[in-house]
């Protein structure tokens, strides 16, 4: 069974309507449609189970990381309201999924927490796992939490998507995956990265290459332009194209920079 959905989704506490103070709420209003949009076309593609690729997880030298805990958990705490998720991980795809990248040559190390038995422990993950799962799956739908590794070069993080996809076709399960992206964070000189223009400058490539279903030409950007527009994005989505390659369509639902960071709502469905 090949993949069925994949996702560019945002990771802003914004997103959440009970997490927001009303005064908060009106801040994320375009991309909370936009999200609303992303769980009812991950709904409608009626997966088995998620693969996410987050870049606040753990970061290890030189390794790529995914969760080999039997369960996850996730807290947003700060808000108006305490909002948590757990679910269950598909580690019998974790497995298939980690055999698969380090056969690809691309390193990676399964990282737990807790109890010595994997299978039984619980991983605390962060809110870039969260909040998108919040609106595509909560615990309904099992996951497989990746983080990227900036110090692998661009093309280890598509032969990564690529190992997934090959996986996830072998798996015979429906399999969506979800790049968690929040792009620029300069936006704002005001914000606690300051001010840079690269950051709208990415944002808008970002969304143009989105527009037109282009994910490729991220491999034709300037090597420093990623780091320099302050993304949290880039290697999740270098992700995201390895694992759907070309002739997936592309729809662009949403995008907004409300406060210092570019949030981007995408959706891509399979050719026919």
């Amino acid at each position: 069974m090949p993949l069925v959905f994949g996702a560019i989704a945002p990771h802003g506490s914004i997103c959440i309507a009970e997490w927001c103070t009303p005064q908060q709420r009106p801040l994320a209003a375009t991309t909370r449609a936009g999200f609303e949009e992303l769980a009812h076309r991950f709904d409608a593609a009626r997966p088995d189970v998620t693969v996410l690729f987050t870049p606040h997880h753990v970061h290890l030298e030189g390794h790529m990381a995914i969760v080999s805990s039997g369960t996850i958990r996730g807290v947003l705490e700060g808000g108006a309201t305490r909002v948590e998720l757990t679910t269950k991980v598909d580690r019998e795809l974790m497995l298939a999924i980690q055999r698969a990248i380090t056969d690809a040559g691309v390193p990676l190390i399964g990282v737990s927490y807790g109890g010595n038995d994997p299978a039984s422990a619980t991983m605390p993950v962060d809110w870039a796992t969260q909040i998108p799962l919040h609106f595509m799956g909560r615990d309904r739908v099992p996951a497989v939490v990746l983080a990227p590794a900036r110090d692998l070069s661009w093309e280890m993080h598509v032969t990564a998507g690529r190992a997934i996809a090959k996986a996830a076709a072998a798996s015979g399960k429906r399999v969506a995956v979800i790049a968690s992206c929040d792009h620029g964070h300069g936006h704002d000189a005001k914000g606690p990265y300051g001010f840079t223009p690269k950051s709208k400058e990415f944002d808008e490539k970002v969304v143009a290459l989105v527009k037109r279903g282009a994910l490729g030409e991220l491999l034709k950007f300037e090597a420093p332009f990623p780091s320099d527009a302050k993304a949290d994005s880039f290697w999740q989505m270098l992700m995201l194209h390895g694992a759907i390659g070309d002739g997936w369509r592309s729809e662009f639902l949403s995008y907004e920079a409300p406060t210092y960071f570019g949030m981007l709502c995408a959706a891509f469905t399979p050719p026919d």
